[in-house]
């Protein structure tokens, strides 16, 4: 992964510029790394089991691997909301992604907290074990570029291909950090939940080949569902039979991003 400021004067100042909200200049997120693993969890604030997988994702935080081989991120879902504590941050379309997980993958439900890392199901072994390996090879490069003025990314990605015949899907997500929850009703009523990696936002565009292997898509808004501000965007190219080409990601918010 690769960050780039578009300023010839304050490049050297690198991530020490942002602004508390975005970064004040034009800002390049790159990755063309062979190899990185997207981590999705499947949470929900009515779950009393989720708080120990959200603290195992929230380490990543300070991981030095952050953004450049490992892109967590925490989808919330809304089956719980009925059972004592609606989740602001859980949506439809996330349950529904859950879902069509499990029918991808053979699964008989959907449950919470369940980690999906690279595209395949991974059980529980996460609380006494490392990543799994493998996941697929990522290919070729991509680059988002933040556009601070308009609030927006605009995305490009080059497959080291032709191209031919490839249906290709850009997945951006925003996320939110340093979020807290006091929660009054349902399983966790009473506790104070933390959130790193939760998604704020999910947009799915389609990328369009533009010759020789490149591809780019429509800008995508930098958005919430919430009052919280996104501290950070990963994006992913995704084909068609669900697997992931390659990832990329960063900071937007001086504010989430820790001091190591």
């Amino acid at each position: 992964m690769n960050y780039s400021i578009k300023s010839p004067i304050l490049a050297s100042l690198g991530l020490f510029l942002m602004s508390t909200i975005l970064f004040s200049q034009d800002l390049v997120i790159k990755n063309g790394a062979p190899t990185s693993s997207l981590i999705e969890l499947y949470s929900s604030e009515g779950c009393s089991s989720c708080p120990p997988a959200e603290e195992w994702l929230n380490r990543y935080k300070t991981s030095s691997d952050l953004w450049t081989t490992i892109f967590p991120i925490a989808f919330h879902v809304d089956y719980w909301d009925g059972l004592g504590w609606p989740d602001r941050f859980a949506r439809a379309e996330y349950t529904q992604r859950q879902r069509d997980y499990a029918a991808r993958l053979g699964q008989d439900s959907v449950y919470t907290p369940e980690f999906v890392v690279n595209g395949q199901e991974w059980r529980r072994t996460w609380l006494v074990s490392g990543l799994p390996s493998g996941g697929g090879e990522k290919t070729g490069s991509l680059s988002m570029t933040v556009h601070a003025k308009e609030k927006s990314i605009s995305t490009s990605y080059s497959s080291g291909s032709n191209g031919q015949g490839q249906s290709l899907m850009l997945n951006v997500a925003f996320l939110g950090f340093n979020v807290v929850t006091d929660v009054k009703r349902g399983e966790n009523g009473g506790r104070k939940l933390e959130h790193d990696f939760v998604v704020l936002d999910f947009k799915q565009v389609p990328l369009t080949s533009i010759g020789n292997g490149n591809f780019t898509a429509e800008p995508v808004a930098i958005q919430s569902n919430t009052d919280d501000q996104p501290g950070a965007v990963v994006a992913w190219v995704s084909r068609a039979d669900g697997s992931i080409a390659q990832i990329a990601g960063g900071w937007l918010s001086s504010a989430d991003h820790p001091t190591r």
